[in-house]
């Protein structure tokens, strides 16, 4: 929750109050947030109101998907976080898979918006090696222009050098092809104990990598050695995730919650989806 989410979130509240006519009733709508937090918030005395908070406020003013509120106290959201902290506090390499909906493309766009000097690349399957290295620089705002791709991984390597506690997280990693793998171990070599890397995709890339190493396929057991060995796994959200979620998110009611629980199958995005349903047919829309 950056200093510019608080201060537009203030700046609803300000409007939904003229609206509703005072801050006790506004107060009254919003389940377990006080008169007394809304007053802290609007008098921008917030060392001691938690992100939590700010984000179940931002609900309640609110409702459409496109407001959405990502739920950063989730098990997997607290292990990504971790994750992304300390390969970039600490230059390490992580491996993360996970099936779809478990959170890691949501976390990597979080952590990129309230860190400096993250770098998020979303691979796919047509990314050749040029238009790799090329997204990378772009990322890190420089232009590749013209360059072959040994001038395009020197660049990247001068800029990241002269850079500090910087993160590179490559998201659907499962989908590059060959060529671009062994092209991210060349810059994994040239960079080690230069930045931090956090590969993550869906177990697909576990097996893949461990079917490479059987089968003695160049790159792959480097793969697994440089994640050191292991990959870590996210699991499907469990009731209490799923609870917190939907709380933040404007759902409470406990049957309701429930309902989504048991139909999302652990599924993040099934839960957005479910929420949002929910909140359409109260609306009447």
């Amino acid at each position: 929750m950056t200093q510019q989410d608080k201060i537009k979130i203030v700046e609803d509240l300000e409007t939904f109050i003229l609206q509703k006519g005072s801050q006790n009733k506004v107060a009254a709508e919003m389940k377990s947030v006080s008169a007394s937090t809304l007053s802290q918030m609007r008098n921008h005395n917030w060392e001691n109101i938690a992100d939590e908070m700010w984000r179940k406020v931002s609900s309640y003013l609110g409702s459409s998907e496109n407001d959405w509120v990502y739920c950063d106290t989730t098990r997997n959201a607290i292990e990504l976080k971790r994750i992304y902290h300390d390969a970039q506090q600490f230059k390490e390499v992580y491996g993360v898979v996970g099936p779809s909906g478990h959170g890691k493309t949501a976390s990597s766009k979080i952590y990129e918006e309230n860190n400096k000097n993250v770098i998020n690349i979303f691979c796919t399957s047509y990314m050749d090696e040029r238009s790799f290295l090329s997204e990378i620089l772009a990322k890190i705002g420089k232009d590749s222009v013209g360059m072959s791709v040994t001038k395009l991984m020197a660049k990247i390597v001068l800029e990241v050098k002269s850079r500090e506690n910087l993160l590179f997280i490559f998201n659907e990693y499962d989908k590059l092809c060959d060529k671009v793998v062994y092209l991210f171990i060349s810059l994994f070599n040239e960079l080690e104990d230069d930045c931090g890397m956090v590969i993550s995709a869906t177990h697909f890339l576990e097996r893949k990598i461990a079917k490479g190493v059987v089968l003695d396929k160049m790159g792959y057991r480097e793969v697994l050695s440089r994640v050191g060995g292991k990959f870590f796994e996210l699991e499907p959200n469990n009731y209490s995730d799923t609870l917190k979620i939907c709380a933040l998110n404007g759902v409470e009611d406990e049957k309701t919650v429930r309902t989504i629980y048991t139909d999302s199958k652990g599924d993040g995005r099934r839960i957005k989806r479910l929420v949002n349903c929910h909140k359409r047919a109260n609306n009447g829309i």
